[in-house]
């Protein structure tokens, strides 16, 4: 009677270390999404990364521990916390709120970012080279920022006054504004910014930011992302177009942007993945990777409201 207790004890034990394990008993994987916020952006990168695994490894054989953070950095850390503790075998960070909670939480389990735009500013790296040299790597949604300064000039060409409005609590939103802004000082331009610390003071700073500038540049990001429509009902009654990072902010409020496909850039990451989890991939030597085909878009209706002339060289916006 002892033994069988014992072994069904001993099987008790087996059973819940499965649970807790990264690779369950049925052969499965598991992977941990922390997505930063709900935005149409982040969510495409989810989508792409997710189909990316399941065409390698069929449906059946992989599971997601799918969580949204909804844009609290707080709830990051204990998604974060809780997927180290439940030993997945990889976890996707989704925004850059997210890659710093799990990059605090753990340095065995592989990390892969996407929707991050510089890596260095990040994770407080000097000197990136682009390979971050421990158990993290990933994709990066940058697209080329003297790109995104140039379209400014050649679609305002009577602009002197540019505003540069971002969530100050996002260093990379800071990164590309600073490049941005000397890009545009190096063409005579004057540039400003503007700050806001959260959505709730984000229509106060861009009525200001309106009033003061000729161009609204709004880099990629999350809170003003998520908040998109509401620069619009300031900027587009004040008359004050607005060049964006990317396609989501520029469909809520901008006249145009130099764009990445966020599910592709998601699909990218998932095929890093199966190189980590099925071909044993070395994720500290892993570069961090880009896409290499921005696209030029224009929001139709914003443009025709505001009487903007689009070179022919632009895509609507989908």
């Amino acid at each position: 009677m002892r033994k069988i207790v014992s072994m069904v004890l001993l099987a008790a034990l087996i059973c819940s270390a499965a649970m807790f394990s990264g690779c369950a008993d049925d052969g499965k994987v598991t992977v941990g999404i922390i997505q930063q916020s709900p935005h149409e952006a982040l969510d495409a990168a989810t989508e792409g990364f997710k189909q990316a695994l399941i065409d390698a490894y069929g449906e059946e054989n992989i599971e997601f521990e799918e969580q949204n953070a909804a844009g609290d950095s707080d709830t990051c850390v204990t998604i974060a916390n809780n997927f180290v503790s439940r030993n997945v075998d990889l976890i996707l960070a989704n925004g850059t709120t997210a890659l710093q909670a799990t990059a605090n939480a753990t340095l065995d389990i592989p990390i892969l970012g996407t929707s991050i735009t510089e890596y260095g500013v990040a994770l407080d790296i000097d000197d990136f080279n682009g390979v971050v040299g421990r158990n993290i790597s990933g994709t990066s949604d940058l697209a080329p920022l003297d790109e995104q300064a140039q379209m400014i000039i050649d679609l305002f060409p009577d602009a002197e006054k540019v505003g540069l409005l971002y969530c100050s609590a996002e260093p990379n939103s800071e990164y590309q504004v600073q490049v941005v802004s000397e890009y545009l000082e190096g063409k005579g331009l004057t540039c400003e910014e503007y700050k806001f610390s959260s959505s709730s003071d984000v229509s106060m700073v861009a009525e200001k930011a309106a009033s003061d500038s000729d161009v609204i540049y709004i880099p990629t990001d999350n809170t003003a992302a998520s908040c998109a429509e509401t620069i619009n009902t300031v900027t587009l009654p004040a008359g004050v177009p607005v060049i964006a990072g990317e396609a989501g902010i520029c469909r809520g409020c901008g006249v145009a942007t130099l764009s990445i496909s966020y599910y592709e850039l998601g699909y990218t990451t998932g095929e890093m993945a199966v190189q980590i989890l099925k071909d044993g991939a070395d994720i500290t030597q892993m570069e961090i990777r880009y896409d290499p085909n921005p696209v030029k878009k224009y929001n139709k209706a914003i443009c025709d409201e505001l009487g903007v002339t689009i070179p022919n060289d632009y895509e609507p916006l989908d």
